[in-house]
């Protein structure tokens, strides 16, 4: 030690400066990555034509978007989503093959949807419509359990 101070702590203080800011502009990085990745989905659809037979192939990739349901009617054949609050709602058709989760993982029913319900959907497009393969709700479905107690006191 010469002055009362440690060799390494020199330039320790810099490192550590360093090192804080990295972490920050990593985390920050990956949170635009995450919020970019869920804003803009898209759909790959892929053709190919086998040479040989003359035979083509098309195959649509399942997409997923975050956001909140915005209108769900139980007999339609349709719910409203959007990703943004500024984004205008799209509808998303679901057939009896959409499966709903709860966000534990657990299947759900249909009419576990509700307005304003944040949820993650994946979906392929087919034709004009964007049909739902599979709904994640963000929050958990609320299940009402009654109990009732009957006493009946009886006097001599």
């Amino acid at each position: 030690m010469q002055d009362g101070k440690h060799p390494f702590n020199e330039s320790r203080g810099t490192n550590m400066k360093q090192t804080r800011l990295l972490k920050i502009f990593a985390a920050g990085a990956i949170c635009v990555a995450v919020v970019g990745s869920a804003l803009a989905q898209t759909t790959t659809t892929t053709t190919s034509t086998d040479p040989v037979t003359g035979t083509t192939t098309t195959q649509q990739t399942t997409t997923s978007s975050a956001g909140t349901i915005v209108t769900y009617t139980p007999d339609s054949e349709y719910f409203t989503f959007r990703t943004t609050r500024e984004a205008a709602p799209v509808r998303y058709y679901y057939t009896k093959d959409t499966t709903v989760l709860d966000p534990e993982g657990r299947v759900a029913s249909l009419s576990a949807i509700r307005p304003d319900m944040p949820a993650t959907v994946y979906y392929n497009t087919v034709g004009d419509r964007v049909v739902v393969r599979k709904v994640v709700l963000a929050q958990p479905t609320v299940v009402k359990h009654e109990e009732t107690t009957t006493t009946t006191t009886t006097r001599p």
